[in-house]
């Protein structure tokens, strides 16, 4: 099997995993409310108020990495909304 033919079946294996994901997750909202809340200009500041690195948010945004345990902490410790507003947020239903 050629480096090519591995890669596209990477790729299958993925888009698969992502159409089982829950379609509810929108981490689009919980990063926006978090830059409002904290008067942030963008992602990069909120990445330096959670001390976490740029490819971390930005996976966070395209839904390839899903809010974890840690980084849901520190959103709270930083922003001060509570864990279940938090959650709230990520499972929001866009309309």
């Amino acid at each position: 099997m050629s480096v090519r033919q591995k890669k596209l079946e990477l790729i299958e294996a993925m888009n698969r995993a992502r159409a089982l994901e829950p379609s509810s997750f929108v981490p689009n909202k919980l990063l926006d409310t978090l830059i409002e809340k904290m008067h942030l200009k963008n992602d990069a500041e909120l990445c330096r108020v959670l001390e976490v690195q740029p490819p971390i948010i930005s996976k966070i945004r395209h839904r390839k990495l899903a809010v974890g345990a840690t980084i849901l902490l520190r959103m709270h410790e930083k922003s001060e909304l509570s864990i279940r507003e938090l959650k709230e947020l990520s499972n929001a239903s866009v309309h």
